[in-house]
């Protein structure tokens, strides 16, 4: 009798911890708060040696979705809100913020998770395409009248990520990633009556700590 009971709670366990899997055909939805710091670098402003723009840091609802291929391996996208960024500048007699500019980064990836599918814990990793449009770029604050007519290329670049899911029930989860993308865009802007061009590296790590759901 207790071999029996024995028996059956370790059944009942291991059927419960199957009901955690991310298991082939599962969709995955996470959203959370996803920040956006980017490792900019950029060439020198109107020529000037020294100079260049800075790209401040950003936090916007993140979003991303899911389909499982196997039990090991998925699709996902990445989306959000749009972010929004002041530009600066240490150009002499433009010092500090110049410009906002608002972006979209659609990610694509390509992940695999490992362990179990009826692993409570999942890691994984990903690589991918990312596609950076950028709009609403515009001079503000300091350098009005110096420097105008802001403009930035769009953006097609690799990306990576790692994470973490870890199971609450059978279908809600919490999670954190961390991902890198490789954006190079062209500002061009006016400085005076002389249009003007610059490459710029944003080249941003996003930070995402998110709740999820699968079905």
């Amino acid at each position: 009798m207790k071999k029996a009971i024995c028996c059956l709670a370790v059944l009942t366990a291991l059927s419960s911890a199957q009901a955690f899997a991310h298991k082939e055909g599962d969709f995955i939805v996470r959203a959370g708060a996803a920040m956006v710091s980017p490792n900019e670098s950029s060439g020198n402003i109107a020529g000037v040696p020294g100079t260049e723009f800075g790209v401040d840091s950003n936090t916007q609802l993140g979003l991303t979705i899911g389909y499982m291929l196997t039990d090991n391996i998925s699709v996902e996208l990445l989306a959000a809100t749009p972010f929004q960024h002041k530009i600066s500048s240490n150009l002499t007699g433009v010092d500090g913020d110049i410009g906002e500019i608002k972006h979209l980064p659609p990610t694509l990836m390509l992940q695999y998770y490992f362990g179990e599918a009826n692993s409570k814990l999942r890691p994984y990793v990903g690589a991918g395409l990312n596609y950076t449009f950028f709009f609403d770029e515009e001079v503000v604050g300091k350098g009005v009248g110096t420097v105008s007519n802001l403009s930035l290329d769009d953006s097609f670049g690799l990306a990576a990520n790692v994470g973490i899911d870890y199971m609450i029930n059978d279908n809600w989860f919490i999670n954190t990633s961390v991902w890198y993308a490789d954006i190079d865009t062209e500002a061009s802007y006016d400085v005076g009556a002389t249009r003007v061009t610059t490459d710029v590296d944003i080249d941003p790590w996003v930070f995402m700590i998110a709740g999820g759901y699968k079905f």
